[in-house]
């Protein structure tokens, strides 16, 4: 037993494409191609089993980076992003090739309904023990509005008032089987009809009746994952997820927002203790210093400027290739950016009383570059020494780990990163029990525990 209780959590961060969350990392010599293949994230999630990862956790966007210019093309020549396959599929065959593994994926509030999402995620939860977690956005951009029929994006503050009604949808059709409702006496009732229930929800933006038709999961219902990183997205997070994902540059500013976020969750009436917070780092990791600095040249090497400019203009939902570089914004532009305003914040801040330019993104983001996140990079020893700082600070609960090359990134951390976590009591040797909600230290979902 730990001398220390407290251990971290490790999200690994992935795509459904060609590339990891860094997009150059499908030039990286050392990457696999075979990305269209269920073999690919099977690899992918043994290892992770391997290293006593918690979660494997997609994120997604339903449209490709086509902002840029107002078109397609350079984004597709680029491999920036554009191949984009539905999760549920390859978390299935992650499933089936592991058992303790979490399996977590994103669907948006935005463009799909409650009553799909509920039954999406209970099925996979069923599927794979107990393992399953819903990462919940509001989506970023009209590209994505138009795939969907719609004309143009919902504005930001109006999205997370839908979604949550959403929640209060989805997390009702998951209460609506009670404990003991599936008999299956094949000689009398298969379920106990009074332990179903009609949901018979009629809310300002949703109605759905039910009943609902899949059963209580394994772990009462699938793990929440959120990632608000605005005023309004905060206050979304706080109030549902039971991991939060997040994006700090500094171990200083994890620490000042980690408390801030611990105290939101106060303000809303929920244990501080039992919500995880997980910042996306970079760990590129060598046998020695000399090795790890090798293989960060390499991909730092993969960076292209198209890259750059076409997630900036996706994520913001504004097109970057509609002013030269070095023009400042005007005030009605960066009004107008609808996407993630966090990160149009944080820009417009550290330029103070100066308008920022398209060049001022690109360097300020880091947006697909290494810059992005942190970059813990050297000998385990080094590595663990930073991850150490972070998690002691308190900064964060864990880490959600990104790629520089696929699946190498992984293979290295659990070969070389894990066991000095281990001896020093940071992290766990065996998983805690079987669903993803005993992994996490979660007790299991019980009806109506949401409800505040």
């Amino acid at each position: 037993m730990s001398d220390n209780p407290r251990q971290m959590t490790m999200v690994a961060f992935l795509q459904a494409q060609n590339c990891s969350n860094y997009i150059g990392s499908w030039r990286n010599p050392a990457t696999q191609n075979d990305f269209l293949t269920p073999q690919y994230y099977q690899r992918i999630a043994r290892t992770l089993e391997d290293g006593k990862f918690h979660m494997a956790f997609f994120d997604d966007r339903l449209a490709m980076p086509d902002r840029y210019n107002d078109d397609h093309v350079a984004s597709v020549e680029a491999g920036a992003r554009v191949v984009k396959m539905d999760l549920i599929p390859l978390l299935t065959a992650m499933g089936l090739a592991t058992s303790k593994l979490g399996l977590g994926g994103t669907y948006s509030t935005t463009y799909y309904q409650p009553f799909h999402i509920a039954r999406v995620f209970s099925t996979l939860d069923h599927m794979t023990g107990g393992r399953a977690a819903w990462n919940v956005v509001t989506s970023l951009n009209d590209s994505e509005a138009l795939n969907f029929g719609l004309e143009k994006h919902p504005e930001h503050d109006l999205r997370y008032d839908m979604a949550d009604e959403f929640m209060e949808v989805v997390l009702g059709h998951w209460d609506t089987w009670e404990d003991g409702a599936l008999i299956i006496d094949k000689q009398g009732r298969f379920g106990d009809g009074s332990k179903v229930h009609r949901l018979d929800h009629k809310g300002e933006y949703y109605q759905s009746r039910g009943p609902f038709t899949v059963p209580r999961t394994p772990q009462g219902r699938p793990v929440l994952i959120q990632a608000g990183q605005s005023g309004r997205g905060k206050h979304f997070a706080a109030s549902w997820g039971d991991l939060i994902f997040c994006a700090y540059k500094s171990v200083a500013m994890g620490k000042e927002n980690y408390k801030a976020l611990k105290e939101e969750l106060v303000s809303v009436g929920r244990d501080p203790h039992s919500v995880q917070i997980c910042p996306a780092v970079y760990v590129i990791v060598g046998e020695t210093a000399a090795i790890a600095e090798e293989k960060r040249a390499v991909a730092d090497a993969t960076m292209r400027d198209i890259d750059r400019l076409a997630l900036l203009s996706e994520g913001l939902n504004f097109d970057f290739g509609s002013k030269p570089i070095d023009e400042p914004f005007t005030d009605a532009e960066l009004e107008s950016i609808s996407g993630l305003q966090a990160l149009r914040d944080r820009v417009v801040q550290i330029k103070g009383d100066i308008r920022p330019s398209v060049r001022d993104f690109m360097d300020i983001t880091g947006r697909g570059t290494l810059a992005e996140h942190p970059v813990f990079c050297g000998t385990a020893e080094q590595v663990v020494d930073e991850l150490q700082e972070w998690f002691t600070a308190p900064a964060c609960d864990g880490f959600v780990l990104a790629a520089t090359s696929m699946p190498g990134t992984y293979e290295d951390f659990v070969r070389l990163v894990v066991p000095e976590l281990q001896r020093r009591g940071l992290y766990q040797k065996e998983y805690r029990g079987t669903t993803l909600r005993e992994n996490l230290g979660l007790p299991m979902a019980q009806i109506g525990d949401w409800k505040r």
